[in-house]
């Protein structure tokens, strides 16, 4: 179920509690409220964990290309160093 599919079928949700008698109507009127603001704070919490990961995914690239860099340093060095001795 995607965001605007749950934003109907809360909207749709209260707008049948309004026909409730008062108490009960408060009572689930406090608890869609609180679903409302639970779904948010988790969208939220989604995209703040999609930028870390988009993140991570950066730096793991980046940390690849610098071992293959420093690897392919090595190897010339040791190549000198092999050719400096013979």
């Amino acid at each position: 179920m995607n965001d605007a599919v749950f934003e109907e079928k809360l909207n749709e949700l209260v707008k049948e509690m309004g026909a409730l008698p008062g108490p009960q109507r408060d009572k689930l009127m406090g608890l869609a409220k609180q679903t409302g603001d639970c779904h948010k704070k988790l969208r939220s919490g989604v995209g703040r964990l999609q930028e870390s990961l988009d993140y991570l995914r950066v730096s793991v690239k980046y940390l690849i290309f610098d071992l293959e860099a420093t690897q392919r340093e090595n190897a010339q060095l040791k190549k000198l160093l092999k050719e400096k001795n013979e």
